[in-house]
């Protein structure tokens, strides 16, 4: 196992800059995820830790090593990819064993090796077996297995499960966070899908445009995000977003009018005061609507989408601004009429509609 540092790290393709400048400190056997929107340069950060992209600028190093210009196979590192580049010709012993067998390790050692990451991942019975004789969920396996035998000091998984359906990647999810807490090794996962983020982090960082957002762990994201990219992000349903003014300052306490609505005032604790006539953003995330709450806002309820246990309301405000709401499988809500949802200004977040920054 070993820590990672990333110092004013920087990488450009054709002039056109993708990394601005990551500094990032990763303990070791820490399980860390990178998430964020197509193009944020989560994978291009991945590689360059591998190795796979030189880096333009700046450090990385892997416990006591600066290993900015090594090469990839000797940074101690093993990679999963998308893809499970398995050779469809070897069986799934062979194909774990090959890269030991091709850097010249002893035929006993890679036995070794194999046997003990297929009793790791429960290969052991498909050892002998062809690639093709697998399901999705077994090839990926075999892929995590020929990065184990490697005995790395860091694993990188580049958006793993994303050729898998929705109940092997939840199967799959679950087996990679209990190979996380048997290995104990230091991890760093690259995905879009904030659920797998949610579930699998220690920590989560979140990625936009080559720069880092906010860093912390799920809860501490989901509780507490910097600001508005963060907070639409880390969530699902994404929080809702309401244009509001500020109409009233007492002390640390700000009342914002919500432009969207007639009358509807919430009031919130504020460590800054804002100006009187100043613009805001008002969140709120679909699960935090309560019947029991005591801001209410009223609105025509467009789509129903049932889940069973939850489900959830889509709708507009005049103004045409969506508006998400987890009615707590309420089955007397009706599409075409109007609902009145109600939340607390305790649940509420404010944003800086220019920066998207917090206000707080």
């Amino acid at each position: 196992m070993a820590g990672l540092e990333l110092t004013s790290v920087k990488k450009s393709f054709g002039g056109v800059a993708i990394i601005h400048g990551i500094d990032l400190s990763i303990r070791s056997g820490e399980f860390i995820v990178f998430v964020g929107p197509s193009g944020c340069g989560k994978s291009t950060l991945l590689r360059l830790i591998a190795g796979l992209e030189t880096t333009l600028e700046g450090n990385i190093r892997i416990g006591e090593r600066d290993v900015t210009t090594a090469d990839p196979g000797d940074r101690g590192v093993a990679m999963v990819f998308q893809t499970y580049a398995l050779y469809p010709h070897m069986s799934v012993r062979e194909n774990m064993g090959f890269g030991l067998r091709m850097n010249g390790v002893d035929k006993d050692d890679i036995r070794k090796r194999v046997d003990r990451a297929a009793d790791i991942l429960h290969l052991d019975r498909l050892l002998e077996r062809k690639p093709s004789e697998l399901s999705g969920g077994q090839r990926q396996r075999v892929a995590i297995g020929r990065a184990i035998v490697r005995e790395p000091e860091v694993f990188l998984f580049d958006e793993p499960l994303s050729n898998l359906d929705a109940e092997l990647r939840v199967r799959m999810r679950l087996e990679i966070a209990n190979l996380h807490k048997r290995l104990g090794a230091t991890m760093i996962y690259v995905t879009h899908d904030q659920i797998e983020a949610m579930t699998l982090a220690d920590r989560i960082v979140v990625l936009k445009d080559g720069l880092i957002e906010q860093v912390g762990s799920p809860i501490e994201l989901y509780d507490d995000p910097d600001n508005a990219f963060v907070a639409g992000f880390i969530g699902s349903p994404r929080m809702n977003f309401l244009d509001a003014k500020v109409v009233a300052v007492e002390g640390d306490h700000t009342t914002v009018s919500l432009v969207d609505f007639d009358d509807i005032h919430v009031r919130l604790e504020l460590e800054r005061p804002l100006a009187v006539g100043s613009a805001a953003r008002l969140g709120i995330r679909p699960e935090h609507f309560d019947a029991s709450a005591e801001i209410a806002l009223t609105v025509p309820i467009e789509v129903i989408e049932n889940l069973g246990g939850i489900a959830y309301a889509y709708a507009r405000t005049e103004d045409g601004n969506p508006l998400i709401i987890d009615i707590k499988g309420d089955r007397n809500v009706v599409e075409g009429k109007d609902f009145t949802a109600r939340f607390d200004a305790a649940r509420a977040y404010l944003f800086d509609p220019e920066t998207g920054l917090r206000l707080r």
